[in-house]
């Protein structure tokens, strides 16, 4: 009987801290689609609007690697309430606000305890699920609530900002993340204590954390400022200085705060290379694939965010158990590679999307391919990256790989953002009309993207080891397999 409840109670607190994720990713996009009624209500000027987004991702991005450390070193149940409350708090501050700085201000701090939920949220489940097979399953069903959240934010969005006003996008986090954190409390086991001195390396800390919200700040930015502008380069400039600054730090320290031998560690370090070039393919089709079909098909955002729900509901089919059993009877490399292949044929078909296209023809078939393939992948490319770290060290390597899908969304974003505009611009100067010229500059992002995507699961085919190291494996009943 104790094993059954152990078992309830394990799945459980997965939902539970899937619950909490969600909300954080919920909340980048679920803001967008609020963006013209808080520019309307709180006088906003058209550059200042945009900080309603970027000071999330800038604190956000920042912060990741930190907090998962945080989580590592003082106890991952701890640091995922603390980070829970912050953001919950900051909710309520943000749908309360008054005023362009105060609603800012109070995003910054929703970025700092969503990076902090998000790094530790990873750690708690790989520890919670030690058995290969219900760790595959497990992370499946995270993998879809990172993948999905986001389109479902805009259709969620469009329905509260339409009904029940802008504040309501942030403070219907206030029931979610209340009732998170009491069953959160109920459900974890309390937090082992790290082994040996628990020492923080505070100059590491704050070089990586002032090293990555710069760059970040210069990616979200670049569009506006201009990439060869002497504000965006110095930005780069400085961050590259930080971050090297900060390895330098790694390697002389005692008690480094991202020990560099992780990176030996083949698996997590392939899974972070593939990680940052599906984030960029991903983030392109998703933000991209949104206005083509507002400025070119006529959507409305509900309609957008409800033609993400073909993607959303495959990859909840593979959540539900079709990727974990695709990952214990293949592997993590064959269904991984074979998964980001599939997302670059459905950003390739995006890519020949016409100005008259409709949905069935010319959304809905990437739309399935694009759902089928993150349903594939998204879970070996988490395992890949946790499977190999220590339990003790799996909040650091759950920050890394945050980071990495972070970094790699948010630079290839803003990249093939400013490639799109320059096609288009060329298309224009050439003599095509405004629309075709506009569309133009969409199909030539999706083509980029599934080049990316492709690279990626290249990568993946090549490089990733094709079995788990034996520590995957611990904890796990005797006679329990698994194949990588």
């Amino acid at each position: 009987m104790t094993r059954v409840l152990d078992h309830r109670r394990r799945w459980a607190a997965l939902y539970v801290l899937c619950t909490g994720v969600l909300m954080i990713v919920l909340d980048t996009t679920v803001v967008v689609v609020a963006m013209p009624t808080i520019q309307a209500d709180l006088a906003f000027s058209g550059t200042t609007l945009t900080w309603v987004l970027n000071a999330y991702l800038l604190t956000f991005g920042g912060f990741l690697l930190l907090g998962g450390r945080l989580g590592d070193l003082y106890g991952s149940r701890r640091w995922f309430l603390i980070g829970l409350a912050l953001f919950t708090a900051a909710s309520l501050a943000c749908g309360l606000s008054g005023s362009p700085v105060a609603l800012v201000a109070a995003r910054a701090v929703q970025g700092l305890g969503g990076a902090v939920v998000t790094a530790v949220a990873l750690s708690l489940i790989v520890n919670l699920f030690t058995e290969p097979a219900e760790r595959a399953q497990a992370m499946g069903i995270y993998g879809f609530v990172c993948a999905a959240g986001g389109s479902i934010g805009e259709v969620l969005g469009g329905f509260l900002t339409s009904w029940l006003g802008w504040e309501s996008v942030f403070l219907i986090n206030l029931p979610i993340g209340v009732a998170v954190y009491v069953s959160c409390v109920k459900l974890l086991p309390a937090d082992t204590p790290a082994a040996g001195p628990r020492r923080l390396d505070l100059a590491g800390a704050l070089t990586v954390t002032a090293g990555l919200m710069l760059a970040v700040y210069a990616i979200v930015d670049g569009n506006a400022a201009g990439w060869t502008s002497l504000q965006t380069q110095g930005l780069l400039a400085a961050a590259a200085i930080l971050l090297a600054a900060f390895l330098v730090i790694e390697t002389r320290v005692a008690a480094p705060l991202m020990p560099l031998r992780l990176f030996r560690l083949r698996n997590l370090s392939i899974a972070n290379i593939v990680g940052v070039l599906w984030a960029a393919g991903m983030f392109g089709w998703f933000v991209i694939s949104a206005l083509y079909m507002q400025h070119i098909l006529g959507y409305e955002p509900f309609q957008v965010g409800l033609a993400f729900l073909p993607a959303d509901l495959i990859m909840a089919v593979f959540s539900a158990g079709v990727s974990a059993k695709l990952v214990m009877r293949y592997g993590i490399r064959g269904p991984l590679w074979v998964g980001l292949l599939i997302a670059a044929i459905g950003l390739a078909w995006l890519a020949r999307a016409p100005l008259d296209g409709s949905f069935m023809v010319d959304v809905l078939p990437s739309m399935v391919l694009l759902g089928i393939g993150a349903g594939m992948a998204f879970n070996p490319v988490l395992l890949a990256a946790m499977n190999d770290a220590d339990p003790h060290e799996s909040g650091l390597a759950s920050g890394v790989v945050n980071t990495s899908f972070m970094m790699g969304g948010a630079v290839g974003l803003a990249i093939l953002a400013s490639l799109s505009d320059a096609r288009t611009r060329s298309l224009a100067e050439a003599g095509v009309e405004g629309l075709a010229a506009l569309n133009g500059g969409y199909q030539f992002t999706f083509l980029l993207g599934a080049a990316l995507t492709a690279a990626g699961a290249l990568v993946a085919a090549l490089w990733l080891r094709p079995k788990p190291q034996p520590k995957s494996l611990v904890g796990a009943p005797s006679g329990a397999t698994g194949r990588g």
